[in-house]
């Protein structure tokens, strides 16, 4: 008999009494609690923001007096908020152009379309982390933070070790939000530095 998952069913139940349109909010919210990527007044850049759970739990955080930039080629499910702008697009796309400000943050959950062939799925992940990181050393204020999605896999170490160079402490962080069996980690770099 088929059961669903149990960890699954309370994160995704979770959501919807709280409000948010998906479980990884809990992702995010966990990385901010133990590492404190942002605090009221931040400007934020949220890559791959649909259906938009991370906004809306980043706007809380900031406030009135910051803002969260989301950017995706899907729509948000969230209502109009003050401090969110939404821009739809792809993260291949974005220019330096796009932003005349600097964000404090940079916070990325990124997904390829899966095939469930690993070596095809982890290198459209690396793909993305890339291009998410790119984006990242374009508008990331120094000192400030970059969390990104990453699925193991052989090359993830060199990204780890090219992060390094850029960022004053970089960590790993798989959350409770995170299937166990899932190749799914985050990455979360404080302290930005030109390299």
């Amino acid at each position: 008999m088929y059961r669903k998952d149990r960890k699954k069913e309370f994160f995704t139940e979770l959501a919807k009494k709280e409000g948010y349109p998906a479980r990884s909010v809990y992702k995010l919210k966990e990385i901010n609690e133990k590492f404190g990527i942002f605090k009221k007044g931040d400007n934020i850049l949220d890559l791959g923001s649909a259906p938009g759970s991370w906004i809306l739990y980043a706007s809380k955080i900031v406030g009135n007096k910051g803002q969260v930039t989301g950017v995706d080629q899907e729509e948000i499910k969230i209502g109009k908020l003050p401090n969110v702008r939404f821009i739809k697009k792809s993260v291949f796309d974005l220019q330096e152009s796009d932003f005349k400000e600097k964000f404090q943050s940079v916070i990325s959950d990124l997904s390829p379309k899966t095939s469930g062939i690993k070596s095809v799925d982890s290198g459209r992940s690396l793909e993305l982390v890339e291009k998410a990181f790119k984006t990242a050393e374009m508008f990331l204020a120094p000192g400030g933070s970059f969390v990104c999605k990453v699925f193991e896999s052989e090359q993830i170490n060199s990204f780890v070790n090219k992060m390094k160079k850029y960022f004053e402490s970089v960590k790993i962080s798989k959350p409770k939000a995170v299937f166990k069996k899932s190749k799914e980690f985050y990455l979360v770099s404080k302290g930005f530095k030109k390299a």
